[in-house]
């Protein structure tokens, strides 16, 4: 069965969770709410348009569940990466995983460049009417370029771009296409992508 064939159209509870760049100062974040009902893929495409990412790369969520030993990986499928069972992120429903509270994740993109974010349930709450899920209620700080190097290769980003005398910076203003504003992040201009469409097209499904 593909995905979505049979997915419920309506939901009365989302989730509220803060996802958090780490090892970044000033911290970039976001917080959204989501359908209680989503898969961590749908997660997953959230996630990338809140924080402005392109979906360029690779992704993968790692979670430890209560009483476990083991991490629970869930993302795309790797025959490469055999030794490491990875659930499809398509299959495995939130509400299985986030049972409560507090439950945490780590939410890695671009295997790269390695980002990191913490990933935080802060609450279930009932689904407001007239409000269309997935938003974005708050967040601060602009998000890193595509493919600069991750954490280190940001913070020269940043120290070249700001600087009109640095020796790097007409070269990183060309690679970036203009100027870089650090904090320049609005909640109300993040537009959500459909989670149906966004896996269609990267698995080549037509239909």
């Amino acid at each position: 069965m593909k995905p979505y064939e049979k997915r419920a159209h309506q939901y009365k509870h989302v989730y509220q969770f803060k996802v958090a760049l780490n090892d970044i100062e000033p911290a970039i974040w976001r917080r959204i709410r989501v359908p209680s009902r989503y898969s961590f893929w749908d997660l997953h495409v959230a996630i990338q348009d809140a924080m402005g990412w392109q979906d360029y790369h690779l992704h993968q969520f790692e979670m430890k569940r209560p009483h476990a030993h083991s991490v629970t990986y869930i993302g795309i499928p790797d025959e490469e990466f055999d030794d490491i069972k990875i659930l499809p992120g398509w299959e495995a429903e939130l509400s299985r995983y986030f049972t409560h509270l507090g439950t945490s994740a780590l939410y890695r993109y671009d295997f790269g460049d390695n980002w990191e974010h913490a990933l935080l349930l802060e609450g279930e709450l009932i689904a407001e009417p007239g409000v269309k899920y997935p938003i974005c209620l708050a967040g601060a700080g602009k998000c890193p370029p595509e493919d600069c190097g991750g954490t280190s290769g940001y913070f020269d980003f940043l120290e070249a771009i700001v600087n009109p005398l640095h020796p790097e910076h007409a070269r990183m203003l060309e690679w970036y296409g203009g100027p870089y504003d650090v904090n320049g992040f609005d909640p109300q201009q993040v537009s959500f992508d459909s989670p149906r469409k966004r896996w269609k097209l990267a698995f080549q499904q037509s239909g």
